[in-house]
């Protein structure tokens, strides 16, 4: 079957199936918004079988696009790929934060407040906040995304009625993923967020949920207040890349294979704490 290609970002393809859409998570890693020339293995069908489970988690609280993880899926793709439904979506990354790490750390450092919401002075690097913040930012298509703060959001999505459900929807998405994270042994740090509206106008989640990509996840019984925490995030990649005097501009730097193995592990591990099940069953369910 030959398809029509529609997009292609940094880590996924998306192709036109006619009325729906075939999303396509392949292995491909970025840092700092720019895609490495070495690939993770089976990375791309960890985001996929985590993002299933977050959809069918949260839909009671926000419908997402999600249509089928088989139906319509070419048999060579399943597992690292979605049919979904098409959306409108929103020009804003909703990302939320439950601890205070990241570059979140550094702005709260510099000015005691992230996306223009002040914070508890005295807070340390890797603290619980509060409650969960919502800070947005742009969507680049180039360079690097911008963090924003809730008029800017509501004047790129046309009102502060529509930015304050996103931030609503968002933070909500968060806890629960997050109370059941907690429960597994996983702490969800932050994460991001992206919705749009489908055909009949209803706000929708749409591209990945909660992933090792797009989140921060900690083991709960390593987790210590006061400095970085050890990652079942694309995190150890970043830490890689920094330390190799990389300037973050392209092309990214090639990745050696021990940091590849071990950053394949870490997205492996991720699955099945949160899962509850071997990673194998992931592949197998889809592939029957």
């Amino acid at each position: 079957m030959t398809l029509e290609l529609l997009a292609k970002g940094k880590v996924r393809e998306v192709y036109d199936l006619g009325q729906d859409l075939l999303m396509v998570a392949s292995d491909r890693i970025s840092t700092y918004d720019v895609v490495h020339p070495t690939e993770i293995p089976d990375k791309g069908n960890v985001l996929t079988g985590l993002s299933v489970l977050w959809f069918d988690l949260t839909r009671d609280i926000v419908p997402n696009h999600l249509l089928s993880a088989t139906d319509g899926v070419p048999a060579d793709l399943r597992g690292r790929a979605l049919r979904v439904k098409r959306l409108e979506m929103l020009p804003v990354e909703c990302v939320v934060r439950g601890y205070i790490t990241g570059s979140g750390w550094k702005d709260y450092q510099a000015t005691g407040a992230v996306s223009g919401i002040e914070l508890p002075s005295g807070l340390r690097e890797s603290e619980q906040l509060p409650e969960p913040i919502f800070t947005p930012s742009t969507k680049a298509t180039e360079g690097h995304d911008e963090a924003i703060d809730f008029d800017r959001t509501a004047e790129l999505v046309g009102s502060h009625e529509l930015a304050g459900r996103l931030r609503d929807v968002s933070i909500a998405v968060y806890s629960a993923v997050a109370a059941y994270a907690r429960e597994r042994g996983v702490i969800l740090a932050d994460t991001k967020f992206e919705l749009g509206f489908d055909a009949d106008g209803t706000l929708t989640l749409g591209d990945e949920v909660c992933t090792p990509d797009s989140s921060r996840f900690w083991p709960a019984d390593q987790y210590e207040v006061g400095r970085g925490q050890p990652s079942f995030d694309k995190q150890y990649v970043r830490d890689w890349a920094a330390g190799t005097g990389w300037d973050k501009s392209p092309p990214a730097p090639a990745i050696p294979g021990d940091v590849v193995a071990a950053t394949r592990e870490r997205y492996v591990t991720a699955y099945e704490k949160l899962a509850g099940e071997p990673f194998s069953a992931w592949l197998g369910r889809v592939a029957a």
